[in-house]
């Protein structure tokens, strides 16, 4: 995927659930992985030309995995003159070698945006923007249907009172599959994953039936992307679908 598609899918989300205010300040949350580097570039070259005016950052949580290198984040914010902050933290100790979480997911991304959040705050930003994609929305719906029964999915724009910050996923509208490509083309050094669930968690379950059921169904991924879209889901922003402008940037 070129970077001029990845921006122009990108502003759609941005303008159609108005996720950028003039003066924003937002923190782009680095976990090392390939949707958040692609978020990074995303933003770093909407900023160059979005008509509201912004200033970005960019933050990691270390959750201290063992030979976790974030040596090559550094140094590609650095390149865009993006300044990066990495929090320390004892995450991985208290749920691997303290507690023996057998299942970790929830408490560790508890931990995880709690410590976030809090580095965003000290930052001066208003706004945090996560990676998540198309991919995450759905297979999130998938998984409140099957084990909350309810209709539910992470929203693309969500105000935290407590905090007073707002959380965007300026990438909604590109699948993973689009970033896999974007991370293939222009070779984001993505950090190796680290975590000893990964591969073994109800995320991926719910990642690996969405495959099944849109290779059994060509176009099922897309009509749940849809019927997400227009569900009415309750904390959900209204979407202005005819904000986006096709013009590319120069």
């Amino acid at each position: 995927m070129q970077l001029q598609r990845l921006l122009s899918i990108t502003r759609k989300a941005v303008d159609e659930y108005r996720m950028i205010q003039e003066g924003d300040h937002i923190a782009v949350g680095i976990s090392g992985g390939k949707d958040s580097l692609t978020l990074l570039y995303a933003l770093h070259g909407l900023k160059r030309f979005y008509p509201k005016h912004f200033e970005l950052s960019a933050v990691t949580v270390d959750l201290g995995f063992p030979d976790f290198d974030l040596e090559p984040v550094r140094a590609l914010c650095a390149d865009l003159q993006v300044p990066y902050r990495i929090v320390d933290s004892d995450i991985y100790h208290i749920l691997f070698d303290l507690r023996r979480e057998s299942n970790p997911c929830s408490l560790c991304a508890k931990m995880r945006k709690g410590a976030l959040n809090q580095a965003v705050k000290e930052m001066g930003c208003n706004k945090v923007a996560y990676g998540h994609h198309m991919d995450d929305i759905i297979e999130t719906m998938l998984l409140s249907l099957i084990f909350e029964g309810r209709f539910h999915s992470f929203s693309p724009k969500t105000y935290l009172d407590r905090m007073d910050l707002t959380v965007i996923r300026p990438l909604m509208f590109l699948g993973e599959a689009d970033i896999v490509g974007f991370q293939n083309k222009y070779q984001l050094p993505a950090a190796e994953k680290k975590c000893p669930v990964d591969g073994y968690t109800k995320r991926q379950y719910a990642k690996e039936l969405v495959l099944t059921l849109n290779q059994e169904h060509p176009g099922a991924r897309e009509r749940m992307f849809r019927a997400v879209l227009s569900g009415n889901i309750q904390g959900w922003p209204e979407r202005f679908p005819n904000t986006h402008r096709k013009k590319q940037p120069e």
